[in-house]
C-alpha cells in the first residue's frame, strides 16, 4: 500500500475577505495534494465584490474517491478574518483544526472540542518582505499542523503557480513565507 493510500480524506474550508488570497491558498493546497497523487477537489465561492467582499473555497483530498466537492462540516478551517471564524468555526468537526490569522482575527474561538492555532500571518509576511504573503504563511502553518502535505509539494505548487514570466519574481518571497509559516507553527 502506498503512502498516499494511508492518507485520510481531508475536508477544508478557507475563508476571508476578497484580496487576501483565499482562493489562491486553496488552489495551492489542492495543487500540492495533486503532486502527491491524491484525488483532489477545489471549489471557489465569492460574493459580487472582488476585493473587500467575502470569499471562501473548499478543498478536499483523499487517496480514494471523493463523492462530492461540497464541504458542510470541514476537518480544517483556515479563517483569515473574524466573519469567517463566526460563519465556519461552528461547522468544524469535533477533533478538527481551526487556524486563524491572529493579526485580523482578534477574538477567541470558544470551541473546546477542536484544536485552535492562532498564527500572526500578516506580521510574519511583513517580516519576510511580502505584504501579500499572509495566505502563504497560512499554507506553511497548514503544512506543519496537518501533516499530510509535504513541504516539498507545497514548494513545487508555488513554483508551478508562479511560473509565468511576469510572476516568477514572486517565487522566492512566497517560499520564504511558506517556510516561516512552517517554523512558527512548529513552535505551537
Amino acid at each position: 500500500m502506498s503512502k498516499a493510500a494511508n492518507k485520510k480524506n481531508k475536508k477544508i474550508i478557507i475563508s476571508g475577505f476578497g484580496g487576501q488570497g483565499v482562493l489562491l491558498l486553496g488552489k495551492l493546497i489542492a495543487e500540492a495534494a495533486l503532486i502527491q497523487e491524491l484525488n483532489t477537489t477545489w471549489m471557489p465561492s465569492y460574493g459580487p465584490e472582488m476585493r473587500g467582499g467575502t470569499c471562501n473555497c473548499t478543498v478536499q483530498y483523499a487517496a480514494g474517491d471523493i463523492s462530492a466537492p461540497v464541504v458542510d462540516q470541514p476537518d480544517i478551517l483556515i479563517a483569515m478574518n473574524e466573519p469567517s471564524l463566526d460563519k465556519f468555526g461552528p461547522r468544524v468537526k469535533p477533533g478538527g483544526i481551526i487556524i486563524t490569522n491572529s493579526n485580523i482575527v482578534l477574538k477567541q474561538c470558544d470551541r473546546t472540542d477542536v484544536k485552535i492555532y492562532e498564527i500572526p500571518m500578516e506580521e510574519i509576511a511583513r517580516e519576510a518582505n511580502n505584504k501579500k504573503g499572509p495566505n502563504i504563511v497560512g499554507l506553511g502553518a497548514f503544512v506543519k499542523l496537518v501533516g499530510d502535505i509535504k513541504e516539498a509539494s507545497a514548494c513545487e505548487a508555488i513554483k508551478m503557480t508562479f511560473s509565468a514570466p511576469d510572476k516568477i519574481k514572486f517565487v522566492d518571497s512566497n517560499i520564504k513565507c511558506l517556510k516561516q509559516g512552517i517554523k512558527v507553527a512548529g513552535k505551537l
